[in-house]
């Protein structure tokens, strides 16, 4: 089930405060990015973060999953949390210093 496009724009509201967040259609899910680093997906109304060091320092209660088969464990945001965009400003700033800059 594909994720709906209203969730996909509440979650992207939610994570404003890190910085320039867009999302963009692949695969029938999304990728989000913050200043054009893409540091998630949402897949199946459910967000999933690339797992870092610096993220897992603040998410060490978080549930590590894939979003599809194939991909690599990432943290799974739980719906509660969403409604916390104190904590999630700084998870996914921390999250975004440590991933790389795109090429």
């Amino acid at each position: 089930m594909a994720s709906d496009q209203s969730i996909v724009d509440y979650i992207c509201g939610q994570l404003g405060d890190a910085g320039e967040i867009s999302s963009r259609k692949m695969f029938g899910e999304y990728g989000v990015y913050c200043g054009g680093k893409f540091f998630g997906v949402i897949c199946r109304n459910t967000l999933f973060v690339k797992k870092t060091k610096s993220g897992g320092a603040l998410a060490a209660e978080l549930e590590l999953a894939a979003p599809y088969p194939s991909a690599k464990p990432s943290f799974v945001i739980p719906e509660e949390k969403l409604e916390y965009s104190d904590w999630l400003t700084r998870f996914i700033t921390a999250t975004c210093d440590e991933l790389p800059n795109k090429k």
